[in-house]
């Protein structure tokens, strides 16, 4: 009836032709049924004047169009439904989206819980102090929230730079560029048991240095409050070397409680050149790289047993073959007027 009056959307919805309204093939349909009712009776009866003749073609005309508009009716009833059928399966999968992004959102934040439960777990079991890695939490997160932009970019850098840190000291090797003074101070502050040291010429400006200060300082807590034994052997290579300088710089270190002596490389044969290097407690190596200018270019820390006990053996080797320090004695040019003083009073 009216399907050749109708078309189909892009979705689903049931649209007229264009070019002939839709109106005009429902009163067209229905005038074509109730004419052919009327001459079907007429046909039939054969009585021009019968008035079932219009009766007959008024019914059949006024159901053809209420079958039209039932069948649009319908149709505009399963687009409807077809849409909402849509509808509702979108809302269906947006909610299952949803729920899988939250349930998802809740498992990683439940992981990152059980992280930092498990790492507070093992940082509560450690020997290592707690407190001092709540601590560092607590104020880097107070930074983050507080602080300026480059003061959290530093904080980062600095935090990233300490984690580094730790990670080279689990693989039992730490490299830092130039001398390191403060994984130096931190150390003879750490130090508990020895501290076996050799000096060569790269480091010899170094005893003139503020650094110098601090880390003299810390070696003769170390040695008044726990009990460290401290050695140190300068290094020359030749007997020539030996200056009064140099034996000023051991005198003021025998004065912190530092066995300090000098030891010419061309007399002891130390099977080869001798780098820089200081023992702390027998377990690590605190080793200088010179550059082409004979100057401190990298600082390097050796955990490794093998490492440390080849240093151990090179030092107690050096150490064998050279004889104390002899002390000043007073000058007597200076000490005779004050015994004639004493005389003549």
């Amino acid at each position: 009836m009216s399907g050749a009056s109708l078309g189909t959307g892009d979705n689903g919805a049931v649209l007229p032709r264009q070019g002939i309204p839709k109106l005009f093939w429902k009163i067209l349909i229905t005038a074509s049924a109730a004419g052919g009712a009327f001459l079907l009776t007429v046909l039939l009866n054969g009585d021009d004047n019968n008035i079932w003749q219009w009766v007959a073609s008024i019914v059949l005309g006024s159901a053809t169009l209420i079958v039209q508009y039932l069948v649009d009716f319908g149709e505009r009833l399963e687009v409807v439904e077809n849409s909402q059928r849509r509808h509702i399966d979108d809302m269906k999968q947006s909610l299952a989206n949803h729920h899988a992004e939250m349930r998802a959102a809740v498992d990683q934040s439940f992981a990152k819980i059980n992280e930092a439960t498990e790492l507070f777990s093992k940082v509560d079991g450690s020997v290592l102090r707690s407190e001092e890695v709540t601590r560092l939490v607590k104020a880097y997160t107070q930074v983050g929230d507080e602080a300026p932009g480059i003061v959290k970019s530093f904080a980062e850098e600095e935090l990233k730079r300490l984690a580094e840190l730790m990670e080279d000291l689990i693989s039992g090797r730490a490299d830092s560029s130039f001398e390191n003074h403060e994984w130096l101070i931190d150390l003879a502050l750490c130090v508990k048991k020895t501290l076996y040291a050799t000096s060569t010429t790269v480091d010899r400006d170094f005893w003139s240095s503020e650094p110098a200060k601090r880390y003299l300082v810390a070696q003769e807590k170390a040695i008044k409050t726990r009990g460290v034994e401290v050695r140190r052997l300068f290094l020359v290579d030749e007997p020539d070397e030996v200056t009064d300088a140099l034996r000023q710089i051991c005198q003021r270190q025998r004065r912190y409680g530092i066995d300090a002596r000098i030891g010419v490389q061309s007399q002891l044969d130390p099977g080869g050149t001798v780098m820089d290097f200081i023992i702390f407690d027998g377990e690590l190596c605190y080793e200088t790289r010179p550059d082409h200018h004979v100057r401190p270019d990298m600082t390097m820390l050796r955990m490794k047993r093998e490492h440390v006990e080849d240093r151990i053996s090179q030092f107690d080797e050096l150490w064998a073959a050279t004889e104390p320090e002899p002390e000043p004695q007073p000058d007597a040019g200076r000490t005779a007027p004050r015994r004639l003083r004493r005389v003549a009073e």
